[in-house]
């Protein structure tokens, strides 16, 4: 079984639904098709952050993806780090 996907406009409206028209977490997944437990981290999510809420499929929001990055960055530095640390290591031994 192929798991569902919801628009970005769907969650934002059933959290319209929730918060503005004081429609029961229970009623409005029953209405929806969704379950109650998806809705309330629908909920959690867009009261934490509204702007950035529910940013799509493989995107992430500007922190993490930042942090990502600059992981990403370390180790390909770190990787250079140990090679020209070998490298040096390498020729001090041939100048003796």
């Amino acid at each position: 079984m192929e798991r569902r996907k919801f628009t970005r406009e769907f969650k934002v409206e059933a959290v319209k639904l929730i918060q503005e028209r004081r429609v029961t977490v229970a009623q409005a997944a029953r209405d929806l098709g969704v379950h109650g437990t998806v809705l309330r981290r629908w909920v959690r999510e867009s009261t934490a952050d509204a702007q950035q809420a529910f940013p799509g499929q493989g995107q992430m929001k500007p922190e993490p993806a930042e942090l990502a990055r600059l992981r990403r960055e370390v180790l390909t530095l770190k990787a250079e780090r140990d090679i020209l640390q070998k490298a040096a290591a390498y020729f001090a031994k041939e100048a003796l």
